[in-house]
């Protein structure tokens, strides 16, 4: 049987602000609020931020990857959203950012 990835969900006490968040950087649309427990957002894979009584403590065991034409920029713009720099990293000629969104999901942002 081969699987295929349909969505990325993060757990939420809050889940409404932080899919707002999620899709203003994404440039995506909410598309479903279910009753304010689970957010989808327009993306391919699909976002979706859950609501969960007791999020799962520590660092997050699966994050995003996203990239960038212009690195420094998005770094700036996430940042002036709300998200934390984490960490700067350099691989070779290889560059990416580490943050955390305003709920301390850890998500990267690398060279296009």
């Amino acid at each position: 049987m081969t699987l295929s990835l349909s969505m990325v969900t993060f757990d939420s006490a809050d889940p409404e602000p932080l899919a707002r968040w999620w899709s203003e950087r994404l440039g995506a649309a909410v598309v479903e609020g279910n009753d304010g427990f689970f957010y989808v957002l327009d993306t391919e894979p699909r976002v979706a931020v859950q609501k969960v009584e007791d999020p799962t403590p520590g660092k997050n065991r699966i994050h995003l990857d996203l990239t960038a034409a212009d690195l420094d920029a998005a770094r700036d713009e996430a940042i002036a959203a709300g998200a934390t720099l984490v960490g700067e990293h350099t691989y070779s000629d290889f560059r990416w950012f580490v943050l955390a969104d305003p709920q301390g999901n850890q998500f990267c942002i690398a060279q296009h």
